[in-house]
């Protein structure tokens, strides 16, 4: 079943008779980074028609708080245009009066459900279709291209008329007839009441000022929370998203504001989880490299796919020479195209956090988690990405049999003729950025490798401090899930990564916060996925250096 969640934003306006433009098309965004296309209420407004219908007049989002009632809502070229008359009379109806008068409500917000949105650059989300469900009397606008063209205001009930509002009504009365004037004691009577009146009003406002004097306070509450006082000069530690999917690995949804969990909601994923942030994945993935340096030698794409499919060249053309006016031989002899298939693989992982972890303000909570998550999806894609069969993990290049191979010449160990073998064994293309692959264990026993002049095959190399080691000038790049040295084992690949070998990321992260399964131990387990497929793109480009057996 789909789910679409009710969302919110603001307009400013009055009260009394409303005249207005809640909803603007294009322009700004608002305060949530939203955009509203022309024609997004077209539909919606249509069925209402059919049905006889209007959205509902409400006090701040509140289904048992109906304050009037609209009579007009259409599409402009401007945008929305609504105009309505609150229902004087009614509790609901007259503290919304008063709150109106006093300029404490200065907004209309509408409730509506997204139908179709359009995802634009800058994290910015345009609104292309829409379900109008109500039009709320708020305090505080999300738009502030939305303006008022007209609010008027109900006269005070009075059971006294004056001399003028009679001469007004009927021009032919004479301007000295007061026959019909009421006794000085009735209007004064009237006066009273009048007064009394705007006493509950005043008496409202008040009431209503306190109420929003607690809202600020909330607000100010809210900016003191752990983990947002503390802020930077960079963006990307103050946009919305990092701010809102903060506040959820602190507490969960409980207690955010609905703009909070709306930001948090644009990376909604179908497995009840949210999706992090662009800045959350990155710490992930620079984390990452440091225990699955594949992903850094590799070529990395996004795709929305379950299976990726790449045309694979499985031949070469034959050139040749010809004269200007002479016929062309067939060059396709051994050309020919295949493909090759990446299918997308999903990897969990759970990390588990005191609760007293999440409450402490000095701790960074949005790093320590990328630091653990980055450490268990690190481990397990290094393995899978050079061992992987390919069952429920991606093929790693060590599975691969497509990969040639050089033989070492020795049954016990390497030998440095069989290093420079697997170095010329490489189309000289792809040695321009190639890397030697291999474990700490294989690198110690290449370490001790020496030329017939006694010098070492390995070198240092680098600015201080940051020392490069290379074997016959390219770099040497540390895989602890390559296999030790042994007979018939293949501990040490040759190439160039980037061309040799793909990885696809299909779900990028997904996070769920679940406060129950360790609550006994004061912890909070953090569920995290993400589906990634990886295989080899072109075998000419890597080279494999098998020991002997015997």
């Amino acid at each position: 079943m789909e789910r679409l969640d009710l969302e919110f934003k603001a307009a400013p306006s009055g009260a009394g008779l409303i005249e207005g433009l809640a909803s603007p098309f294009g322009g700004t965004p608002d305060r949530v980074r939203d955009i509203v296309a022309p024609g997004a209420f077209s539909r919606s407004l249509a069925e209402h028609k059919a049905r006889g219908t209007m959205p509902a007049m409400l006090l701040s989002h509140d289904p048992a708080a109906v304050v009037g009632a609209w009579e007009r809502v259409e599409e402009t070229p401007r945008g929305l245009t609504v105009a309505g008359r609150l229902t004087l009379g009614t509790t609901t109806g007259d503290d919304a009066y008063a709150l109106a008068r006093a300029k404490a409500l200065t907004g209309l917000s509408i409730g509506f459900r997204t139908i179709k949105a359009t995802r634009l650059p800058g994290g910015i989300r345009r609104l292309d279709e829409v379900d109008l469900l109500e039009i709320s009397l708020v305090s505080v606008p999300a738009a502030p291209a939305a303006t008022i063209t007209s609010v008027k205001s109900f006269p005070a009930v009075s059971t006294a008329r004056t001399h003028e509002e009679k001469t007004m009504a009927d021009p032919n009365a004479a301007t000295t007839d007061t026959t019909d004037t009421p006794p000085a004691d009735t209007r004064l009577t009237a006066l009273e009441g009048t007064v009394s009146d705007i006493d509950k009003r005043l008496k409202s406002v008040e009431d209503s000022m306190g109420t929003t004097a607690k809202g600020v306070s909330r607000i100010e509450t809210m900016l003191r929370r752990p983990g947002t006082a503390a802020t930077t000069g960079d963006a990307a530690t103050t946009a919305p998203e990092r701010k809102a999917f903060e506040a959820y690995l602190r507490g969960g949804t409980a207690g955010m504001e609905f703009t909070e969990v709306k930001t948090l909601r644009t990376g909604d994923d179908t497995s009840a989880g949210y999706l992090a942030p662009a800045e959350f994945i990155a710490e992930v993935d620079k984390n990452i490299v440091l225990w699955s340096p594949v992903r850094q030698l590799a070529t990395v794409r996004n795709t929305a796919r379950g299976s990726v499919e790449l045309p694979k060249r499985i031949g070469r053309p034959t050139a040749t020479w010809v004269e200007e006016l002479e016929d062309r031989d067939d060059t396709e002899t051994g050309s020919r195209y295949g493909k090759s298939a990446y299918e997308v693989k999903e990897l969990t992982a759970y990390v588990d956090v005191a609760f007293s972890t999440l409450e402490d303000a000095a701790v960074d909570i949005f790093a320590e988690l990328a630091a653990d998550l980055a450490e268990e999806f690190g481990q397990a894609e290094g393995e899978a990405f050079v061992t992987g069969n390919g069952v429920k993990r991606p093929m790693g290049f060590m599975t691969d049999t497509s990969i040639p191979t050089v033989a070492s010449g020795d049954a016990a160990k390497i030998t440095a003729d069989s290093l420079i073998d697997a170095f010329h064994a490489l189309p000289s293309p792809y040695r321009t950025n190639a890397v030697w692959a291999m474990n700490s264990t294989t690198l110690g026993a290449v370490r001790k490798l020496k030329t017939s002049t006694g010098e070492y095959l390995l070198s240092m190399t680098g600015l201080a401090g940051s020392p490069v080691t290379t074997i016959l000038g390219r770099p040497v790049v540390e895989l602890p899930d390559m296999p030790d040295i042994t007979a018939g084992a293949i501990p040490l690949v040759f190439g160039d990564f980037a061309q040799g070998y793909r990885v696809f990321d299909r779900v990028g992260f997904s996070l769920l916060r679940d406060d129950l399964t360790q609550r006994t131990k004061g912890k909070c387990r953090f569920h995290a996925r993400k589906r990634v497929a990886g295989g080899v793109r072109k075998s000419e480009a890597l080279r494999k250096l098998r020991i002997a057996t015997n």
